[in-house]
């Protein structure tokens, strides 16, 4: 008998309303789909929980949260593995965080890429199938650098947060731009506080010429050129080569909201580089999102990368609450304003800008994937997000077969 093990991948899903009674046509096929398959994960891009958490002052973008029953409806859906490393995963802070684990669990459902500490966030979720077991591991490059989950030492606990994939970003100047940068900086004293804390050992001397919180070298032309953390890197290696020895397939998912010059199409390097390392180290798959539009699909040595899935679920004008900062940015407060809605509208100005006039964020894909000794081959499922009403909600165009 072939030893097989089935899984579906699905991109963000920004859930922030309860899922219908009874499907459509279009999302009970969806759902039948997952429900089918070894293991339906996703990107919950989103905390659960019942305002047990404070709002963060620098929120993912807006304050995404959704009632625990929404996760019930989830996994009803036919989901039961999630990634919960993303640019929203501290919109309530610690304690937004803490209570989104803690209905996760209580529901019994796998998660990865947060934790109480880093040694939890960059920990493997297993998902325990009837062929063999799966490890998802989850990271992401999107975030504020409170989110990041800390160490614990023999002193004091870690820090709850995300596991974080930091990375440099070295901007390439020709000498006129970059002489003229530097006479900039010296004019302005943008770099005083830093230069300052040099000389006084709280920062490290750097080799790159630092304007602002970027880093310029003199070279021939005017580029960019990123790289990912090395001790990031590692961290995900090490918890690769672990799950090496009791795991048939490993995934890892990467959140990432970064591209390459100004088209959200394109993957940066060092998201691309980091995908690779991972494979190379034993990873089977690499799973990417969070632009909120789809990119493409590549073999690489023995794996596979989804270089971006796109959405599944997007609620994100459909938040029943918002923290009073999110009010203030579009220059109202809870008090004057009629609620959610009204700072929805500001923002996107009426529908004009933003995800909800990109059509590109309402195409997308879920993939479902056969995986065996001998391989893996696959599905691309492409569906369309229902816009009306804010629906959010996924519905299937056709299925395309890969390699």
């Amino acid at each position: 008998m072939k030893k097989e093990i089935k899984i579906a991948l699905c991109g963000d899903v920004l859930i922030s309303r309860r899922l219908p009674n009874k499907y459509p046509d279009s999302l009970q096929q969806i759902s039948e789909i997952l429900k089918n398959q070894d293991c339906s994960f996703g990107n919950l891009e989103t905390t659960v929980h019942n305002r047990e958490g404070y709002p963060e002052l620098f929120p993912g973008g807006s304050y995404a949260m959704c009632d625990p029953f929404c996760l019930k409806d989830l996994k009803q859906f036919g989901f039961n593995v999630f990634n919960t490393a993303n640019n929203h995963s501290m919109d309530y802070s610690h304690g937004g965080l803490l209570a989104t684990l803690k209905n996760l669990d209580e529901l019994g459902i796998p998660h990865c890429g947060t934790g109480k500490n880093l040694a939890e966030a960059c920990a493997a979720a297993f998902v325990e199938c009837q062929n063999g077991r799966v490890a998802f591991i989850g990271i992401t490059s999107s975030f504020h650098d409170s989110y990041a989950a800390g160490p614990q030492n023999q002193d004091l606990q870690g820090r709850p947060g995300v596991n974080p994939l930091r990375h440099t970003a070295i901007y390439e100047l020709d000498e006129k731009n970059f002489d003229d940068l530097v006479r900039i900086a010296s004019a302005s004293g943008i770099n005083s506080y830093h230069d300052q804390a040099r000389k006084e050992g709280y920062l490290p001397q750097e080799e790159n010429f630092k304007f602002g919180s970027f880093y310029f070298k003199k070279g021939f032309k005017n580029t960019v050129s990123t790289t990912p953390n090395s001790i990031d890197l590692q961290r995900t290696i090490d918890t690769i080569v672990d799950c090496k020895y009791s795991s048939d397939v490993i995934v890892v998912s990467i959140h990432s909201h970064q591209f390459k010059g100004t088209n959200k199409h394109n993957e940066p390097d060092f998201i691309n580089m980091f995908a690779k390392k991972c494979i190379d180290a034993g990873a089977d798959i690499v799973v990417c999102h969070g632009p909120h539009v789809t990119r493409g699909i590549s073999e690489y040595g023995k794996g596979i990368i989804f270089h971006g899935l796109g959405n599944f679920i997007l609620q994100h004008e459909t938040m029943s609450v918002v923290g009073e900062e999110q009010y203030r940015k579009v220059g109202l407060t809870r008090e004057t304003s009629t609620g959610v809605g009204n700072v929805i509208d500001k923002r996107c100005k009426g529908g004009t800008i933003g995800l909800s006039a990109d059509p590109d964020a309402w195409k997308s894909y879920f993939i479902t994937l056969s995986w065996t000794p001998n391989g893996i081959s696959y599905n691309k499922h492409d569906i369309v997000i229902c816009k009306e009403k804010n629906n959010g909600l996924p519905s299937m165009v056709d299925c395309n077969r890969g390699f």
